[in-house]
Order: C-alpha cells, then sequence, then structure tokens
C-alpha cells in the first residue's frame, strides 16, 4: 500500500511528490498528461527565471527534480477513487491501487472559443490568444484587446486588462450581450467599449487576431476568452468531498477537503488560479499528509 497517490502532475501535484519524496514516503504520482501549465507560451511573472520561462520547460524541471527522489510520473487516466476504510483505493487502467491518502491535483480546463484547435495552438503559442490577465497582462500593455465574454464574469475580466491598455474591447460570444445596468456602467466609465457577437471567424491575421462580430471585423492584438472553464473536481466529488457551485475543492488551511486522508491543492481548489500559489498550496498539503499519517504510526527510518 502507498502512503500517497499524487493524481495530477502540474505544478501543485508535481511540487507535492518533491515533498512527499523527500519525506520518505511511498508515492505514486498519476497523470494523464493535459496539465494546463503546459499551454503557457512563457510565464514572467513566476519567480526566479528572469527573461521568463515556458510552462512545458518548467514542468520538465520540475519533474526532473522529482525523480532525483525517485517520484516518477505515471501515465494513468484515474477512473474513481473508493473509500476503503482508513485509506483509499485508486482506480486506473483496470487496476487498482490502495493507497493511505489522495492529493487531488487536476486543475482546470479553460473554455476554448470557436476555433479550430490547431489554429487556436498556434495562436496561444505566439500570444494572440491569452487566458490570464493575471500572469501577462503586462504583455498587452498599451495594445489592442478584445475579450470574449459577457455579463458579470466578462465585465471583471475587461476591468482588469484596463489597467495595462486603454484599448479593451468586450465581445459577446453569442448574439447578444447579457449586461444589467450595472455592468454597463462600469464599462462605460471604464471607456471599454462592447459589441454584440455571436464571435465568428475567429482567425490569425498576420500579427494580430480578427473577428467577426456584429460591428463588423474588429481586430487585436490579443484576445482572450472569457468563457469559464471546468474544474476537474469529479473524482473527489464522486468520493463524497464537498465543492463549490462551481465545482471547486473546498478544503480547510492545510488542504484537506471533507472526505479525511484526500487532499485537494491548485486549482482545483478555489482560489488564485497561479503557478506560485498551486505551489504553495501543495508544500502545504504534503505536509499535512505527512503528519495525518505519522498520528497514524510514526514515521521512522
Amino acid at each position: 500500500m502507498d502512503d500517497c497517490i499524487i493524481i495530477g502532475a502540474g505544478p501543485a501535484g508535481l511540487t507535492a511528490a518533491i515533498y512527499l519524496a523527500r519525506f520518505h514516503l511511498s508515492i505514486r504520482l498519476f497523470d494523464c498528461g493535459s496539465s494546463r501549465a503546459a499551454l503557457i507560451a512563457r510565464t514572467h511573472n513566476h519567480a526566479g527565471y528572469p527573461g521568463g520561462i515556458k510552462g512545458i520547460d518548467l514542468l520538465a524541471l520540475m519533474q526532473k527534480q522529482a525523480e532525483e527522489f525517485h517520484a516518477v510520473r505515471e501515465q494513468v487516466k484515474v477512473a474513481a477513487i473508493d473509500i476503503d476504510g482508513e485509506g483509499f483505493v485508486v482506480r486506473a487502467n483496470g487496476k487498482a491501487f490502495p493507497t493511505r491518502t489522495v492529493l487531488l491535483a487536476t486543475g482546470v480546463v479553460n473554455t476554448r472559443p470557436d476555433m479550430p484547435r490547431d489554429e487556436h495552438d498556434a495562436a496561444l503559442a505566439r500570444g494572440l490568444i491569452r487566458y490570464c490577465p493575471i500572469c501577462d497582462g503586462y504583455e498587452v500593455t498599451d495594445k489592442r484587446v478584445g475579450v470574449i465574454g459577457t455579463g458579470d464574469h466578462g465585465m471583471r475580466e475587461a476591468l482588469f486588462l484596463r489597467g495595462f491598455t486603454k484599448d479593451v474591447t468586450l465581445i459577446a460570444p453569442g448574439a447578444a450581450h447579457d449586461l444589467d445596468e450595472a455592468c454597463h456602467a462600469k464599462l462605460d466609465d471604464a471607456g471599454i467599449a462592447h459589441v454584440d457577437g455571436p464571435c465568428a471567424a475567429i482567425a490569425i491575421d498576420g500579427d494580430q487576431m480578427k473577428i467577426d462580430t456584429a460591428a463588423g471585423t474588429l481586430r487585436f492584438d490579443s484576445i482572450y476568452p472569457a468563457l469559464g472553464s471546468v474544474i476537474r473536481s469529479e473524482l473527489a466529488v464522486a468520493a463524497g468531498a464537498r465543492a463549490t457551485s462551481e465545482g471547486c475543492l473546498e478544503v480547510d488551511d492545510h488542504q484537506r477537503t471533507s472526505v479525511r486522508g484526500l487532499f485537494a491543492a491548485g486549482d482545483v481548489v478555489k482560489g488564485l488560479d497561479q503557478i506560485s500559489h498551486a505551489m504553495g498550496e501543495a508544500g502545504v498539503a504534503a505536509t499535512a499528509i505527512r503528519n495525518l499519517l505519522a498520528e497514524r504510526a510514526p514515521l521512522r527510518r
């Protein structure tokens, strides 16, 4: 039986693997290979990397560091987490893996705009499509920016980006905006244009992105889809863990879910979706896991 199975090998999962392996615990690191961090063209606000670092390179370095302590990432898609006494059974690839604790670090999946995947990925790599204004708002300073979204969520993203550039346009993904009077007032006060959709023919046009809207074809230096995301918390929820209405797992100050022995860290937990934040949560979770196991039986070499 393992001491801990970590599900997800993004920044949170890999950080937890490093900590737990260095605590001399027996662990498994299961991952289906779809970390959102791998899509980051280059992060400039993750401390310690002057000039920035590609998301895929950061993950590779973290994985190499985990392997120094014999924590190996296994390409496995987990089907279920079953409670078994004080521990769990993780089911994957038709096999059962008993474990004393589980750490869920499965993250989220961004909802993408309606466009071919290969063109979307090419635009993402060039910074023509961006998803995190906290991460890369600096890179669109004084540029022409389009935000695809509506309602309170779309408005808040547009207002956040207004702190970097005065040229922000909020575009409805559907035929018309869903904006109440308060949203209209805030957008108008900030000088943010808002045009109806539907967004169509979203495509790369030289060094810009072009979008067909009710106001005609618009071009932007970067676009931000503010279309929400899918929180990958279903494994924990099925095991009985509490989650918010959006699907984010509820945890305490030690990253413990409502199921004893089941922990969560990173974007699957409600909070700031940032690499540094996910890594900090993982360190807290790993230490709490170590202490929980020590309460059950002394950890000795």
